[in-house]
């Protein structure tokens, strides 16, 4: 048998997955992309595969690629969605298929533990939060026992810790060769192990921060591997962009000059008034920062600096830092043979001067420039899409290393707002790739009912969000909580959050959260199980961070809500350099950038409701632009079919039949 058809057996309702496990349930959907991947990676190709939420497109790519016998990389979205895949459905279908592959998960650096980082958190001169303390102690004690020093095994460390930072090494403190634990590091360990492998699961950040820095082994790993998929597909322009891009800041020079001043002491034979040298660089950095500290968030690059800062003094600032930034770097060379610990430092200086001359020169076509200020000043500077990136990967066929990747898999369930999946595949690159459409088996029209109120406000009214906040209060006052708002902003996040607060009091029975007051898995773990064991509920009023990746099946969640419709800020400058190309190329930005950005976000917020067969409840999206519009409509006809609640009676009663027919699963998971 050929490859698609092993896997169609494998899938079959009498398949050997069937007899492992006793829940399995055959998809038409999931078969026909499963068939379709395998016939990929047989043949060769690049293949894009929208799969509607439901269609188990996790194990459609992952049966073909564990029984094509073939060397795999599968990249996902985060790290939380690797790890599950890795210790959930890996081995799950390995037992099942009876398959003795080596697979292994890399990770980037900042995810394992160091050694030497360690013992020197554990005797910096640090006033410790108890809480701290707390988690390093479990740190030390983990690592006592621990094979792979991957940090998400201790539970009780959260990954937006500061002791992460305390316990993990980045580029520029790494000691390399010259540290004392160089023969066990664990980053070291993890990247031979994945050189080894025949399969391999990283996450897109290490994907493109490895394209960027060429530290983690993938561009090595890639010319060694036949297959690559790549899950979640939608978030690879942005995590692309982020990576891609050139960028230095206010805090990592501070930073760097303070470790410079810590060896200025042991430099003293370098002829060289380190004092002097690292206030002047700390001055220049301290002046810049304040030309831009009345303009905070995002600011465009217009004629050799920031928007709003003279021209001339902008560049005599930058001048002045470069200058220290060469005197330091020039003194620290005649150091470097003399202690490893310097050679890094020169290093550092090395990168950091690079980054900086940039930032003195005029930015190139087919890039984009701009600073984010905030406590600190960010400087940036990316291409314009990772469309080239991709289609260059996709494209080689050999390189130094050896061939390529014959056939490439991206796949996620929201991948574009028309048939063509034009969106995806214009901003990836990927013109000539196959492209499958799978349906989602969910039936929404029975599961599932919209309403947009068009009472509401138009979403540029100052009273739009206490409006919003009050249909929730009442809708949720029905429903006992299950409630998921999401915002297009944060500061919409917070008025509504505050306005729920005040109104929805602790003694009615339903818990207000607000997305900052505990890490996204404390909020989801409170979610769910206050929504669950026939307990009322929570709302919960987010932004960014669970518009995607929220997964709450059962009745803990029947209501989402959206302010409005999830269009980018006009102060993104990426956004805005890319519109601005396309007005010169005499297309329409609107059309082709705005619009189907939007709705592909659109269809990922409303794909928070339904998430299996048995679940029901109401998508209410608070925005009258959606039915009034000709863009609305167009936004309205990507989403599921689902029934139109006409008014806010409709709307009401609807609430009750969902209280009514709720089953309260007590395993929603």
């Amino acid at each position: 048998m050929n490859l698609p058809q092993r896997v169609a057996s494998a899938l079959a309702a009498d398949g050997v997955l069937a007899r492992g496990q006793p829940q399995w349930t055959t998809r038409a959907g999931q078969l026909q992309m499963a068939q379709a991947v395998a016939q990929t990676m047989e043949e060769g190709g690049v293949l894009v595969v929208e799969a509607g939420t439901g269609i188990g497109k996790t194990y459609a790519y992952l049966v073909p690629a564990l029984l094509s016998g073939q060397r795999v990389l599968v990249s996902t979205a985060s790290k939380a969605l690797q790890d599950q895949l890795f210790h959930r459905d890996l081995p799950r279908l390995m037992s099942a298929l009876e398959i003795p592959l080596r697979a292994v998960m890399l990770k980037g650096r900042s995810s394992y533990l160091c050694t030497q980082r360690l013992l020197e958190a554990r005797h910096a001169d640090i006033d410790w939060h108890r809480v701290q303390q707390r988690e390093i102690a479990d740190v030390e004690q983990w690592a006592r026992l621990t094979t792979t020093g991957d940090l998400s095994e201790v539970p009780t460390l959260e990954e937006d810790s500061p002791v992460m930072a305390l316990v993990s090494s980045t580029r520029d403190n790494c000691l390399g060769s010259g540290c004392p634990h160089a023969g066990t590091c664990y980053v070291n360990n993890a990247r031979k192990s994945a050189m080894a492998a025949d399969l391999v699961v990283v996450n897109h950040h290490l994907f493109f921060a490895d394209l960027q820095f060429r530290e983690s082994g993938i561009v090595e790993l890639l010319p060694s591997v036949t297959a690559v998929v790549l899950d979640e597909a939608h978030q690879l322009e942005d995590i692309g962009l982020q990576f891609l891009a050139q960028q230095w800041s206010t805090h990592q020079l501070i930073h760097f000059l303070k470790d410079l001043e810590a060896a200025g002491p042991n430099l003293a034979w370098v002829t060289v008034d380190w004092r002097v040298l690292v206030g002047a660089a700390q001055g220049a950095a301290s002046a810049l920062q304040s030309l831009v500290s009345t303009q905070p968030g995002r600011v465009a690059w217009l004629d050799g600096g920031p928007a709003g800062v003279d021209p001339q003094c902008w560049s005599a600032h930058m001048q002045r830092l470069l200058d220290c930034l060469r005197a330091a770097a020039s003194a620290l060379a005649a150091a470097e043979d003399a202690y490893p610990a310097w050679r890094v430092l020169l290093q550092r200086l090395q990168a950091l001067c690079e980054s900086v001359t940039l930032f003195a020169m005029p930015v190139l076509p087919g890039r984009v420039r701009w600073v984010e200020v905030a406590a600190s000043v960010r400087f940036l500077e990316s291409p314009l899409s990772v469309a080239n990136t991709l289609a260059a990967m996709v494209t080689a066929q050999v390189t130094d290393d050896g061939p390529c990747p014959r056939s490439w898999v991206f796949t996620s369930a929201t991948l574009g707002h028309d048939a063509q999946l034009s969106w995806f595949i214009e901003s990836s690159g990927l013109h000539g790739a196959s492209v499958l459409q799978v349906e989602s088996p969910f039936d929404y029209a029975a599961q599932a009912a919209m309403y947009v109120p068009q009472h509401l406000p138009i979403p540029a009214d100052p009273m739009h969000s206490d409006c919003v906040a009050l249909l929730i209060a009442q809708a949720a006052e029905v429903l006992g909580g299950r409630t998921l708002v999401l915002t297009t902003t944060l500061r919409a996040m917070r008025s509504i959050g505050d306005a729920l607060l005040q109104s929805m009091t602790p003694n009615g029975g339903i818990d207000v959260l607000v997305q900052g007051q505990g890490s996204k898995r404390e909020l989801v773990d409170r979610f769910s199980v206050q929504g669950s064991h026939g307990r009322r509920g929570v709302v919960l009023v987010a932004s960014a961070a669970f518009w995607q990746g929220f997964d709450m099946p059962g009745d803990a969640l029947q209501m989402v809500v959206i302010d409005k419709l999830p269009f980018a800020p006009p102060d993104d400058p990426v956004l805005s350099a890319r519109a601005s190309d396309l007005e010169a190329a005499g297309r329409k930005p609107f059309v082709e950038l705005h619009l189907p950005r939007a709705t592909v976000a659109l269809k990922q917020g409303a794909g928070r409701l339904i998430r299996r067969e048995s679940d029901r409840g109401v998508l209410v999206i608070c925005d009258v632009r959606l039915t009034r519009s000709g863009y609305g409509k167009k936004m309205l006809r990507a989403l599921p079919a689902m029934a139109n609640l006409q008014d806010h009676t409709a709307f009401m009663q609807y609430l009750v039949t969902l209280t009514k027919s709720s089953t309260m699963d007590p395993n929603p998971a």
